[in-house]
């Protein structure tokens, strides 16, 4: 094997954070465009995972993520993010319709030993904000591990669950009233939360569906996918 190759198979916990990170934002992203939560022209084309993907041009949208972003990256260099949480709720009925979430695991080989087995808080907890919620902090680290999987692979499996999520208005039902989005976080039991933040409720829906999307794996982090949505016929206009 030669020495390039071998460098391309190295990733450190750091390079983990960022990926799973970045895939979280288009996740969240590619959510709010195909499910209609804000206006498709406030939208903009990048180019992620050898795909087109659509992120928000929205400054009040974009401070919101970023600073939600910054704080699960230093919170998932501690091993603390459990699961992610994207709530779609109807602005009129105040009903959850769907439930976008993504179950974070850590190869405990791989960098949080401090922090392995951690239960998780009471319920999620989330940050007062005007379009969503999070929760989080912890000083970073960066233990760095060989791992022996490239960065093209895990790409193509992010790529595999975006095309997944960008399909889903063919089995979603309609969102016929307009809808707001939380984000939820849930974490270990150790992990330090800001002041500004609170627990939330987890905004289960009853009678819902489930469809699981795929999986990824940086060989640091595992990220499993699923949406719970509210049929339509129990909540249909």
């Amino acid at each position: 094997m030669s020495a390039a190759t071998k460098t391309e198979n190295v990733i450190t916990l750091k390079g983990s954070v960022a990926v799973v990170s970045e895939f979280f934002y288009c996740a969240i992203n590619s959510i709010l465009y195909q499910r209609g939560i804000y206006q498709p022209e406030t939208f903009k084309r990048e180019s992620k995972y050898g795909l087109t993907i659509l992120t928000t041009t929205d400054e009040g949208l974009l401070k919101y993520l970023h600073q939600i972003m910054s704080q699960m990256e230093t919170w998932l260099v501690e091993g603390d993010v459990q699961r992610l949480v994207v709530v779609v709720t109807g602005v009129d009925s105040g009903e959850t319709l769907e439930r976008w979430q993504f179950n974070v695991s850590v190869d405990d080989k791989a960098g949080a030993d401090d922090k392995k087995g951690g239960d998780e808080n009471n319920g999620p907890v989330s940050n007062e904000s005007s379009s969503g919620s999070s929760a989080s902090a912890s000083a970073s680290g960066t233990t760095q591990k060989k791992m022996g999987k490239s960065v093209k692979e895990i790409h193509n499996e992010i790529q595999a669950i975006i095309r997944q999520i960008t399909a889903s208005v063919t089995f979603l039902p309609l969102l016929n009233e307009p809808c707001s989005f939380d984000l939820l976080v849930y974490t270990n039991q150790t992990a330090v939360v800001p002041q500004k933040w609170e627990d939330s409720d987890p905004r289960y829906i009853m009678n819902s569906q489930e469809v699981k999307l795929r999986s990824f794996t940086t060989s640091v982090h595992k990220v499993e996918s699923m949406v719970t949505y509210k049929e339509a016929d129990e909540w249909e206009l």
